[in-house]
């Protein structure tokens, strides 16, 4: 008879001081299930990047009742306000990234969890969260960052927001299979929004001066391998302050904790784990003793900005740190969705025989 082979080690489990952090999130939880901003406001992004923190660090419960919260606050259309505050709508308007993010969420908890149930339950949501979603999406396959309270669709895209919409969308697409409910629409659709992200930056408003436009096509999919490391390269020197972190925009001594750890998470998608953790290390530096973080620091006044110690940076920090550590069966969400190939474009424009555009170029439609 052949021995038993041993069982197979798991994920190591979070440090003590990221799980610290997590339940400095679970502590700004609301009954409701609401994960708000320092001020109250609750927003569907910042809340579903806190959810997938705490689900992470094995905090299921919070993280359960933060997805039910969306669940029960999605609207009849597929959207969500853009902010709640105390329980009622404070803006409605909707953005397009914030809804294609619960599909990110959603696939997230259940990559940590394998809970086929919880996805059941929550697919609905992340079904008509997309088909909000394209609703927004031009011929040309950018997709327009929000529809105002009116209903009318906005009059630009984001290359951020479309960025992040692109990681949605693949991650929307695993769920539909796991659903055994495929939407091939969707996958044209994700093609269409690849290819306009990494081959014509005129399709969107001219945002370079925000740290997030410089990398999000690296995290959100559309740029891979060698070109999403030259794009990294090519603007490390404006964005990243050595020793302290990354500047959220490039004209501002402002470095933040959220656009640090969003970094880490893009170097870590292109394997330069190194460089990663060595950015990392820089917001230890914004860390409170209860295990939240600092928003920011204003380096050139040495004073914290704003004043606030924000669950959503907190969040930012805990992804980063599992990306980094594998903590979590979560750990390569960024890194490694199931979805269509043609998705992303690896080389960059001259893999499918566009000119990149010039600067002067670069301008909302």
């Amino acid at each position: 008879m052949r021995p038993a082979e041993p069982p197979r080690p798991g994920p190591p489990s979070p440090p003590a001081p990221i799980l610290q952090t997590a339940r400095s999130i679970a502590a700004a939880q609301l009954p409701s299930g609401a994960i708000p901003w320092p001020d109250g406001h609750v927003d569907p992004w910042d809340h579903i990047e806190c959810a997938m923190a705490l689900s992470a660090c094995g905090l299921s419960g919070s993280a359960r009742r933060a997805y039910q919260w969306l669940a029960q606050t999605q609207r009849a259309d597929g959207s969500w306000p853009r902010t709640t505050l105390d329980g009622a709508v404070a803006d409605h308007a909707a953005e397009a990234h914030h809804a294609a993010y619960v599909a990110v969420g959603v696939w997230h908890e259940f990559l940590i969890t394998r809970d086929r149930g919880f996805a059941a339950q929550l697919w609905p949501a992340a079904r008509d969260a997309i088909g909000w979603v394209l609703g927004l999406q031009a011929p040309r396959g950018e997709v327009m960052w929000e529809r105002d309270a009116s209903g009318r669709p906005g009059e630009f895209a984001l290359l951020s927001g479309c960025s992040s919409i692109l990681h949605g969308l693949r991650c929307a697409i695993a769920l539909a299979d796991l659903a055994e409910e495929p939407q091939p629409d969707w996958e044209l659709a994700a093609v269409q929004l690849g290819h306009v992200l990494a081959c014509h930056p005129e399709a969107f408003a001219d945002k370079s001066t925000f740290a997030m436009d410089w990398y999000y096509p690296v995290l959100g999919g559309a740029i891979r391998d060698a070109a999403a490391a030259d794009r990294l390269a090519g603007g490390w020197d404006t964005f990243v302050v050595p020793d302290l972190g990354v500047r959220c925009v490039s004209d501002e001594p402002w470095v933040t904790v959220a656009e640090t750890c969003e970094l880490v998470l893009a170097l870590d998608v292109c394997g330069l784990s190194e460089q990663a953790a060595e950015l990392f290390a820089a917001v230890r530096r914004l860390r409170h003793d209860d295990g939240s973080y600092w928003t920011g620091w204003q380096y050139a006044n040495g004073v914290h900005f704003p004043a606030e110690r924000s669950s959503w940076s907190a969040a930012a920090v805990v992804l980063a740190a599992d990306a980094l550590a594998g903590f979590s069966p979560g750990a390569a969400i960024f890194r490694d969705v199931p979805g269509p190939a043609d998705t992303r474009s690896p080389a960059g424009p001259a893999a499918c025989g566009c000119a990149p555009a010039s600067a002067d170029a670069i301008a909302g439609p």
